[in-house]
């Protein structure tokens, strides 16, 4: 059977998203142009040999709008040639992207593909693609979930009421990334976007009782007395904050990578995706990673690396709860807690930052997984070939 190994992983460093963030000044096609234009010029291949390139975006409107993969592969000068899509998996969108590209290489549709990803969330807010008076959900959504779907922040409190989770363990987590983040060498991952190099949301001076100060972000009475359960602990310090950033993956066959010169740094080994409960949907990162493991015939323990994205100090922590892995080899760079999290490029950010410190500590296996609105989640298994 064919295989699918990366060959290259790039990304940008990730801006605050905010009008004076350090990205917010580049048009979203153009940081991802740029992170495309880099991954050729690193890997070295002809572009013109490029089969698909499958990216990931999610507020796909205004500047995001009229699929934005194709536009900035256009913007970086590659060929014309080469067709791009630009596809929606909520914050999974490039990891769904890497699947996709590793799959459609395993199944023979692809010999060389790129899976990427990008968001401008300083110029093209969250929730940007819902017209205002619409309903994204429809009747149906409507008659199943009568009480109403809930937004992520509050679904995120009811994953700390659920595993017992105090607002001292999600600051203590939370200043832990910072730390962590602040200590990695992203080096060798990073292509420098204007002379900007450097994440700018890590704080390194984050501390436990800096953290305790802020007030809980998503207080709403009329979930207040929906949920009486929650204790209203969620707050900007233990929530990934909204950010500007664009990655990029390049990914072949064994036998394509050694006929054309390129030298591969990880297997892509195993795949999930699972859907749960969208009240409770930031869950899915536990069965997914039971899924990828089981289908991999590995177990946590057989688990170098973890790379669990931190949309909120909760949901990593409940997931530790319930699968048992060793805290230590947790996000060992940090997570989107300090790093931040550009939704859409956050899934290829995370394949890029686990293919690089897999290199740097000599891990045989990586586990990559993601939660996602609606109650979705992705996870990935990579084996270091290096």
């Amino acid at each position: 059977m064919r295989d699918a190994v990366i060959v290259q992983a790039v990304r940008t460093p990730i801006g605050k998203g905010k009008p004076n963030g350090a990205l917010a000044g580049t048009h979203p096609v153009e940081l991802l142009a740029h992170t495309l234009r880099a991954l050729v010029d690193r890997s070295g291949v002809d572009p013109a040999l490029v089969d698909d390139v499958i990216g990931g975006c999610v507020s796909q409107v205004g500047e995001q709008a009229m699929n934005t993969t194709r536009y900035a592969w256009l913007s970086a000068g590659l060929p014309d040639s080469v067709p791009a899509v630009t596809v929606d998996r909520q914050c999974g969108s490039s990891q769904q992207a890497v699947h996709f590209a590793a799959q459609g290489v395993i199944s023979g549709a692809y010999d060389l593909v790129v899976a990427c990803g990008v968001e401008s969330m300083s110029r093209v807010p969250m929730g940007s693609n819902v017209l205002p008076g619409s309903d994204p959900f429809g009747p149906g959504v409507a008659a199943r979930f009568p009480e109403g779907l809930i937004p992520q922040g509050v679904s995120a409190e009811l994953i700390a009421a659920k595993w017992s989770l105090t607002r001292e363990r999600m600051d203590a987590f939370a200043a832990g990334s910072h730390a962590k983040a602040a200590a990695a060498d992203f080096s060798g991952e990073i292509v420098p976007v204007g002379g900007f190099s450097t994440d700018e949301s890590v704080r390194p001076g984050t501390t436990t009782e800096i953290l305790a100060g802020l007030k809980p972000a998503f207080v709403n009475p009329a979930y207040a007395e929906r949920f009486p359960q929650i204790d209203w602990s969620v707050t900007a310090g233990n929530s990934s904050p909204t950010n500007d950033g664009a990655a990029a993956v390049l990914i072949t066959t064994g036998e394509t990578a050694a006929r054309l010169g390129l030298r591969p740094l990880a297997r892509l080994h195993s795949f999930a995706v699972t859907g749960s409960d969208p009240l409770l949907m930031l869950t899915g990162v536990i069965p997914a990673t039971e899924k990828v493991l089981r289908r991999a015939g590995l177990t946590p323990d057989d688990i170098d690396l973890f790379e669990v994205n931190e949309a909120f100090a909760s949901v990593v922590l409940a997931w530790l709860q319930e699968t048992g892995a060793d805290p230590a080899k947790v996000n060992v760079n940090g997570g989107a807690l300090a790093l931040g999290h550009p939704l859409g490029a956050s899934g290829a950010r995370i394949t890029t930052t686990l293919v690089n410190a897999m290199r740097q500590r000599g891990a045989r296996y990586g586990l990559q997984t993601m939660c996602e609105a609606g109650g979705l989640a992705n996870a990935l298994i990579l084996e270091n070939l290096r």
